[in-house]
C-alpha cells in the first residue's frame, strides 16, 4: 500500500531527543531546542519574533487573544479551511463570517472580502491552502482601509513565499503548523510568528500563562508574577528536539518534496490537457513549498469512484475540507457572506494524492499510470 502520507523522519530526531532528555536535563517548554527552532524560524523568515506552540490551533488561538477578539466581533475567512480556523475564534465569542474561494488556488476569493466588512469585523483570516499564498496585496490594503487585523493561517505554508516574502510574516500573526501530516514535523505544533515588535512582550506572556516568566529568565526583573490572562501554549522540548533534526535538513526536505510534485505535474499534465483531471495552479509571485500535490476529477461521483480505484490498487489518496458554513458547528456559530459558487462545487471534485518526504520516483509513476488507467 503507498500510504497517503508518512511523517517526516530524516535519522537523527532521536539523537537530539537523548541530549534533551540525558545532557539537557530539561523536557519542559522553552528549553534549548525550543529556543533553537525560534531562532531558525525567525531567521529563515525574517519575522519579528517566532515563538513554538503545541499546535497551529494554539497558535491561532493567541493571534486571537492578541487581537482582543472579543463577544460579537466578526471575522472573515474562506468556508474551505480546517475546523481550527474558525474555532480560534469562536471561543472568543466571535462570529465566523465565510466568503467564498476562488477555484484556481482554493484560497479566499480577495474581491469577496470586502462585501463582507460590516462596523462588527475585526480581522481578516487568509489561508494559504496547499501552501499557496492568496493575494495578499489586496487583503492588506483592506485591512488598511478598515483598520483590520490580518491574522495568516500558514499551517501548510511554511517555506513558501509571497513576492518574496514569507508566508506567516505578511500580516500582524502568522500561524504554522508542526502536525505530523505537514512537511516539517514534531508531532502535534505548531508556531506564532509576531511581524511587529510592539506585540512580542504581550505574546510571550500570553503563551506563558498570563505570566513575565520569559522577561524573568532574561534577567530583565526579579520575580515573576500573573499579568494578564493567558494558558500554557509550550510544547515540551524533547517535541521541540524533534523538529529541529528537521528544521535542520530543511532544504533537503523542500528539495525531496519538490521534486515529487514536479513529476506528478508532468506525469499527469497530458491527462489535464485531455480534459480529464484539473491541476493545481501556482500564481505569478507565489512560490510553494509541495505541501500536497491535489487533482480535480469532474464531479464528486467521479472523485468517489476514483478513490475506490486507487485503493483497489493500494494507493490511499484522500478528499480534504467539507465546508465550514454547512457544518453543524458552522451553521450554528457562522454565517456565509455571498453565494456559495465555487466553495461546495470545487471541494467535492478535490482529490489529493500521496505526498511525502521519502516518496520514490517509481511510486509516482505508478499513481500516474493507475490515474492514467482510471480513465482510460
Amino acid at each position: 500500500m503507498i500510504d497517503f502520507n508518512v511523517p517526516p523522519y530524516v535519522g537523527t530526531e532521536m539523537k537530539y531527543v537523548e541530549e534533551a532528555v540525558a545532557l539537557n536535563h530539561k523536557i519542559c517548554g522553552d528549553g534549548p531546542f525550543t529556543h533553537r527552532c525560534n531562532a531558525w524560524l525567525e531567521q529563515k523568515t525574517g519575522t519579528a519574533k517566532a515563538l513554538l506552540t503545541t499546535s497551529c490551533t494554539h497558535a491561532t488561538e493567541m493571534a486571537a487573544l492578541l487581537a482582543d477578539i472579543r463577544e460579537g466581533d466578526e471575522v472573515i475567512m474562506p468556508s474551505y479551511t480546517f475546523v481550527s480556523t474558525a474555532d480560534a475564534f469562536v471561543l472568543r465569542g466571535a462570529v465566523p463570517v465565510f466568503v467564498d474561494i476562488r477555484p484556481d488556488t482554493m484560497n479566499i476569493d480577495e474581491k469577496k472580502i470586502e462585501a463582507a466588512v460590516t462596523e462588527r469585523t475585526r480581522a481578516i483570516v487568509p489561508v494559504h491552502y496547499a501552501g499557496v499564498s492568496c493575494e495578499m496585496d489586496t487583503i492588506m490594503d483592506i485591512a488598511e482601509r478598515y483598520h483590520l487585523y490580518v491574522i495568516e493561517d500558514a499551517a501548510q505554508g511554511v517555506m513558501s513565499t509571497y513576492k518574496g516574502k514569507a508566508l506567516g510574516t505578511i500580516g500582524d500573526y502568522g500561524c504554522y503548523s508542526f502536525h505530523e501530516t505537514k512537511n516539517y514535523s514534531m508531532g502535534e505544533g505548531g508556531a506564532l510568528l509576531i511581524r511587529d515588535p510592539e506585540n512580542v512582550e504581550r505574546a510571550e506572556i500570553i503563551r506563558e500563562k498570563g505570566t513575565n516568566r520569559a522577561k524573568f529568565f532574561r534577567g530583565q526583573i526579579d520575580k515573576y508574577t500573573w499579568v494578564d490572562a493567558g494558558s500554557s501554549y509550550l510544547p515540551g522540548d524533547m517535541n521541540a528536539a524533534y523538529l529541529l533534526a528537521q528544521l535542520d535538513m530543511a532544504d533537503e526536505i523542500f528539495e525531496d518534496r519538490m521534486h515529487s510534485w514536479n513529476l506528478y505535474l508532468e506525469l499527469l499534465t497530458p491527462l489535464a490537457k485531455a480534459g480529464k483531471i484539473e491541476l493545481p495552479f501556482i500564481p505569478e509571485g507565489c512560490s510553494h513549498n509541495a505541501h500536497m500535490f491535489y487533482i480535480k476529477a469532474k464531479d464528486i461521483g467521479e472523485r468517489s469512484a476514483l478513490i475506490r480505484f486507487l485503493k483497489e490498487h493500494d494507493i490511499q489518496a484522500v478528499f480534504h475540507y467539507i465546508p465550514l458554513h454547512s457544518a453543524p458547528a458552522g451553521q450554528r456559530f457562522g454565517r456565509l457572506c455571498g453565494e456559495d459558487i465555487y466553495t461546495t462545487k470545487e471541494s467535492e471534485r478535490l482529490l489529493r494524492l500521496p505526498m511525502y518526504y521519502g516518496l520514490k520516483e517509481e511510486q509516482v509513476h505508478y499513481i500516474a499510470e493507475t490515474i492514467e488507467e482510471f480513465y482510460a
